[in-house]
């Protein structure tokens, strides 16, 4: 079997629907875990149809990640809120169970920095939960490290989750 080729490209406004199958199905394999059935159930449903209004808006950076030809992972971008100077915050960072261990997210995170470069970034930061293992070993091993920082966030349900931080160059 050949190598699989990946290419990384902006969102357009047609990605609406595929965003949300890559977003729903990662997070049904990463985050459903955490949560009551009907409520992760409601989560997946959510996360297919919000990427157009997404899309729409228009205030951040949505990169879609193609593995011969068929996205399978995606990344968003913008600057901080934290509003300190130079540094990005990564928002949602996600690939399809179906390509995980291809290199995709490898590829598609390489992506995410150059044009976090290119835009005048000099650091990122991203927020993920603390129980998340699969996902703190992506960012360790893509030169993210924990800044220290930790906050809960409530996804609806009424039950907060730990979240850590990383955090690293651009």
């Amino acid at each position: 079997m050949g190598e699989v080729k990946f290419a990384v490209r902006r969102a357009g406004p047609g990605d609406g629907d595929v965003l949300g199958a890559i977003h729903a199905a990662a997070w049904e394999a990463a985050y459903a875990p955490f949560f009551a059935p009907g409520f992760a159930a409601a989560g997946i449903s959510s996360r297919r149809t919000r990427w157009h209004a997404r899309l729409a808006q228009q205030d951040s950076t949505i990169l879609l990640a193609e593995g011969d030809g068929r996205p399978v992972a995606m990344s968003v971008h913008r600057a901080s809120s934290t509003r300190r100077p130079g540094l990005a915050e990564i928002l949602s960072f996600y690939s399809h169970p179906d390509s995980w261990g291809t290199g995709v997210a490898a590829v598609l995170m390489t992506e995410t920095l150059r044009h976090l470069r290119s835009d005048g970034f000099t650091r990122a930061h991203l927020w993920t939960l603390r129980d998340t293992h699969q996902s703190r070993r992506f960012y360790t091993k893509a030169g993210f490290t924990e800044s220290g920082a930790a906050r809960t966030h409530d996804f609806g349900d009424g039950n907060p989750l730990a979240q850590v931080e990383f955090e690293r160059g651009c």
